[in-house]
């Protein structure tokens, strides 16, 4: 019979709530940095100036069909074989908003067309510039129809920032895994871990809901 012992892993929960603070940051940083990489690229892809759709699907492509393992090695072990070094958490957050901007142009793009083109020509017609028309009659109603799919990204970049661990970020599946080679209690560290993730997800998820509520008046039906 398998004899259950939380105390190593509760002793050592201040290695995991730093791992899980790090996680937080990483995530919310790569979620406003690839939120605004993603705006950029959908107003690129929706432009119609043919190059740079050429260049933004290339990227779009390349992230989205190559593991973000791989994406993150490249970044971490690859680079500086240019010359361009960076710290494992720098990479970490490097690797995690390239790789939600692929996903999220995708997505943002996809609001962007679902605006009728009539609503642009009305902004137009009232002498708005092309800036304004794209802030006020483009962006806002656009991220309105797909805040779901965005949040849901949201939580998966910040379940997906564990592999983060592999180069040595002080993440929170790094902590964990640390903690468990201290310790040798596996089962009850990744239990914790397991909880402790599950509490971030569902912490974010209320915190999107505040801010649907807050951008958009009132909740999308789902």
């Amino acid at each position: 019979m398998y004899q259950f012992n939380f105390a190593p892993v509760f002793a050592g929960f201040d290695q995991l709530a730093m791992g899980a603070w790090l996680t937080i940051q990483l995530s919310v940083a790569a979620m406003v940095i690839g939120l605004i990489v993603s705006i950029l690229c959908a107003a690129g892809k929706t432009s119609g100036i043919t190059p740079l759709r050429f260049v933004i699907d290339v990227y779009i492509e390349v992230i989205r069909n190559t593991p973000f393992l791989v994406q993150i090695f490249f970044i971490f072990f690859g680079l500086p074989s240019l010359g361009l070094r960076l710290t494992p958490n720098s990479a970490a957050l490097l690797a995690l908003v390239i790789n939600f901007g692929a996903y999220g142009t995708e997505i943002i793009r996809a609001g962007i067309e679902s605006i009728q083109k009539g609503q642009v020509e009305a902004g137009t017609a009232l002498g708005l510039s092309k800036l304004q028309i794209f802030r006020y009659i483009v962006v806002k109603p656009a991220l309105r129809t797909v805040y779901p799919a965005l949040t849901s990204q949201f939580i998966y970049l910040m379940l997906t920032s564990s592999v983060v661990s592999a180069i040595s970020a002080d993440d929170l599946a790094a902590a964990g895994n640390n903690l468990q080679s201290q310790t040798f209690a596996s089962f009850e560290v990744y239990i914790v871990i397991t909880l402790m993730y599950l509490v971030m997800s569902t912490g974010f998820s209320a915190i999107f809901a505040v801010i649907e509520k807050a951008a958009f008046k009132y909740p999308l039906s789902r």
